[in-house]
């Protein structure tokens, strides 16, 4: 498997892949994300994974898009959101998700992010070190439907907030249907 950026040639298989990937209710929703994040936020760190098939030709099995959040109101981020993220559903349970989320935190960590957040089920992102507790302190940009799915992972010794932020993100992710 080769995980590498993603490209705007990628948008395609993003679509294909989300959409499979997705349940009914969120699927068209979650591709338009990820085909955004990839044309239209250049500060977003969006990779592929890459697996060659039974024809001998590399396919995109799997998707994470990485990107910037601020402060509300101020222009350096403070940290990233991992979303979204998917994996075809035969290639599912077999790493390819697990390998997409390590490569985006050690990119991230090489560029000195500090941290980063993620909206998603505890006991998948618990085993790379995300935590509720860590995320106390940065207030998502929308209500959460499912509060407890709100954590964090610090990338580097960082101070802790002593008030609460609250958070900006990326155009994209600026509709509360994703929150």
């Amino acid at each position: 498997m080769l995980i590498r950026p993603a490209t705007p040639d990628d948008q395609d298989s993003l679509r294909r892949l989300y959409l499979a990937a997705f349940p009914e209710a969120e699927r068209e929703t979650v591709a338009e994300l990820a085909v955004s994040l990839l044309t239209t936020t250049p500060e977003t760190l969006s990779l592929v994974a890459e697996q060659k098939g039974d024809n001998g030709e590399a396919g995109v099995v799997g998707h994470v898009a990485l990107s910037p959040v601020t402060e509300a109101g101020q222009p350096d981020a403070v940290g990233y959101l991992l979303a979204p993220l998917a994996v075809w559903p035969d290639q599912q349970k077999r790493g390819v998700g697990s390998r997409l989320v390590e490569e985006g935190v050690e990119r991230l960590r090489a560029e000195g992010a500090p941290l980063l957040l993620v909206y998603g089920d505890p006991n998948y992102y618990g085993r790379f070190g995300f935590t509720a507790d860590a995320a106390d302190r940065y207030r998502p940009p929308y209500p959460l439907q499912y509060p407890f799915g709100w954590q964090a992972l610090a990338l580097r010794d960082r101070p802790t907030p002593e008030t609460p932020l609250d958070l900006g993100c990326v155009a994209p992710l600026c509709d509360p249907r994703l929150w």
